[in-house]
């Protein structure tokens, strides 16, 4: 190199650095905004909503008033009786394959086969249980919540205040304005806003959880009232889904609820009809089992002899000798068609 020619420039090492961003294939792209929210989720639509199919509410409310009555003046066996076979229903809907029978024998005894699903069993007990009653999820939603995985905290409740709403990632406004802004509409009408609301107003860890908001509508629709703790809805139609403006969703739920309720109406005059006749054909028989039998088979869908015998405080040789007696005098009927493991159930 000549003496009077200058060494070359040393590289800038910022610039070595430097590439086009194109390349950076693995780093996250642009940010976009929150899609707007969809319209069904407008309060004012719903109350729009509620105040143009006022004649369809008022017949859901008549209803259910009627229900209200009815298991208010029932035993308690009744409400359990509706309540396992709603979460059945909501289950079978939301795509838990589990059925009213099995589902009580799980209730039972908590035996599950190599078959079952047992996440799925423990989140339909979890809601017989808030159907049953239990924490209101107006008021403690962190307690209502619970345990809905069959008996593990919620990692959405671990460590929160029993009556506080959980807080976090995905609590938005909307949930937070959700009491104040829905107050003026119809408890019915509440449970549906709250279903088709509830995905973007809770705690993304419990977003994914379907039967949550379809239990805590139902929950919500029957608030105040005395005996009825849900409002029953017709979960093989249309009134769980998510889809149409605020006036269909609105509609479906007014109609699947109608039915469904007049449909528990009639199951529950079936089996009071029942315990009467079975109450009178038994009247000669002596002893405490068999009234307890028949206010078991008036709550549960089926019964075996050891699901009988812990709900009943009776040995095993008297639940199967009253069993057999109660098949005898045709009031129930054995399910199974074999000799072991059988079940037996109401002639409802």
């Amino acid at each position: 190199m000549p003496l009077h020619q200058s060494p070359p420039p040393c590289p800038d090492p910022r610039a070595a650095s430097r590439t086009d961003e194109a390349d950076l294939w693995f780093l996250p792209g642009p940010q976009e905004p929150d899609p707007a929210p969809p319209r069904a989720m407008d309060i004012a639509a719903w109350t729009r909503a509620e105040a143009g199919q006022a004649a369809a509410l008022a017949r859901v409310a008549g209803r259910l008033g009627a229900l209200d009555d009815r298991l208010a003046r029932g035993p308690q066996g009744w409400r359990h009786r509706l309540a396992l076979r709603e979460a059945a229903q909501l289950g079978w809907a939301l795509g838990l394959r589990v059925g009213q029978d099995r589902l009580a024998q799980w209730l039972a005894l908590r035996l599950n086969g190599p078959q079952d699903d047992a996440i799925a069993l423990g989140r339909l007990g979890w809601a017989v249980r808030r159907l049953s009653g239990g924490p209101s999820p107006d008021l403690d939603l962190a307690g209502f919540a619970a345990n809905r995985d069959g008996g593990q905290p919620d990692p959405a409740t671990r460590g929160a205040a029993p009556a506080a709403v959980p807080s976090g990632r995905g609590v938005t406004d909307v949930w937070q304005m959700f009491p104040a802004a829905v107050a003026a509409l119809h408890p019915v009408t509440r449970g549906a806003v709250f279903l088709h609301l509830w995905p973007q107003a809770l705690p993304v860890d419990m977003t994914g959880d379907p039967l949550l908001g379809a239990v805590a509508g139902v929950r919500l629709a029957a608030s105040g009232l005395q005996g009825a703790p849900f409002l029953p809805v017709d979960a093989a139609g249309a009134a769980l889904r998510m889809d149409g403006d605020a006036h269909a969703r609105l509609a479906r739920w007014y109609a699947g609820a109608e039915s469904a309720t007049l449909a528990a109406l009639r199951h529950l005059d079936a089996v009071e009809q029942w315990q009467t006749r079975a109450r009178d054909t038994c009247r000669d028989l002596s002893g405490r089992t068999v009234p307890v039998l028949i206010d078991l088979f008036a709550a549960w869908p089926l019964l075996s002899a050891p699901m009988a015998e812990p709900l009943s405080g009776a040995s095993r040789a008297a639940v199967q000798r009253n069993l057999a007696t109660l098949q005898q005098r045709g009031l129930i009927r054995e399910v199974t068609g074999q000799g072991r493991y059988r079940y037996w159930a109401a002639r409802v």
